[in-house]
């Protein structure tokens, strides 16, 4: 089962990550912990709307193209399970 709060910080790290930032950088200027952007990472937490747009911002994204991504990714994983189950 995919989990959202797993597919969103897959595509914060994701993003993060190719702008060569650090999470110290990313959560002082969204203004959350670094430990609590860390979590959010890694899928242990599910940042209210108000924290993933702020963590958005932060990395020069909006919240919609992290959504479009999100569902793009959750999608694709529902399709390879689907798929898995239609060929037995």
């Amino acid at each position: 089962m995919a989990l959202l709060r797993e597919a969103v910080g897959q595509s914060l790290r994701h993003a993060r990550t190719t702008q060569s930032r650090t999470l110290r950088d990313v959560a002082r200027a969204a203004r959350v912990s670094l430990g609590y952007l860390s979590e959010v990472e890694r899928g242990q937490k599910e940042a209210s709307s108000e924290l993933l747009n702020s963590i958005c911002e932060a990395l020069g994204l909006t919240l919609s193209s992290v959504i479009t991504d999100v569902s793009l990714e959750i999608r694709a994983q529902e399709s390879a399970k689907l798929s898995v189950v239609d060929a037995a």
